[in-house]
């Protein structure tokens, strides 16, 4: 599996990193939103590079040109509630995609033990497309694996794109050792540990919460 660490390079995307981790500046929940969605259009744009290109030709008011576009069957998945901002980010630019949706969610034992639940899945069929699993907050893996199998009931892609915002390298780690070798995980940052609830340190909290409200 390639990783891919976006924050490894000076760009614009820190501008928008260090806002949504700034207590000061991230509780304002329109600005929050828009940052992630700004974090998943940059990372559209890259994530682009690795498709497959040919030649079109397009009539303009005065003869053809010729555009290379991507031809790749784009699948966009995410999951509720957190990674809903992150999604549209990525639909902002490929705005022909199919989408996918599924709910997971942790369901508390105590205050540290919790199993991870699915409730709900939507998806078109998969077979031969690139799915994209837009995912906010990679903590430990757990929900991303079993998302991933939900979203095989539905199909086989050739290809998967796991895009994160920021990532611990645990998840990292767990993740590369149960996706397929052809998976390239996007990060726009990766985090050194978690802590005993299994957050992401320094992360920057609850994404979902942060987005939309804090949740009974």
């Amino acid at each position: 599996m390639e990783v891919i660490n976006l924050s490894k390079q000076n760009t614009l995307l820190n501008q928008f990193l260090l806002e949504i981790r700034s207590v000061d500046i991230q509780g304002d929940r329109m600005r929050f939103r828009r940052n992630v969605e700004r974090i998943g259009e940059i990372m559209a744009y890259e994530m682009s590079k690795d498709f497959s290109f040919s030649a079109k030709k397009v009539q303009t008011p005065l003869g053809v040109a010729r555009v290379e576009t991507f031809d790749n069957s784009l699948v966009v998945s995410t999951i509720f509630r957190a990674g809903l901002p992150f999604h549209n980010g990525f639909l902002n630019y490929f705005d022909k995609a199919e989408n996918a949706f599924v709910s997971a969610y942790r369901k508390y034992k105590d205050a540290l033990k919790f199993e991870i639940n699915i409730e709900y899945i939507a998806s078109p069929n998969l077979d031969g497309k690139t799915l994209i699993i837009t995912d906010p907050m990679l903590a430990t893996g757990s929900s991303l694996e079993l998302v991933y199998g939900a979203l095989l009931t539905k199909g086989t892609p050739a290809k998967v794109h796991i895009a994160t915002v920021i990532a611990s390298q645990v998840g990292v780690d767990y993740v590369k050792s149960c996706f397929p070798e052809n998976t390239t995980l996007w990060c726009a940052a990766i985090d050194s540990k978690l802590n005993s609830h299994s957050y992401i340190v320094p992360g920057l909290g609850d994404a979902g919460d942060l987005a939309y409200g804090e949740k009974m």
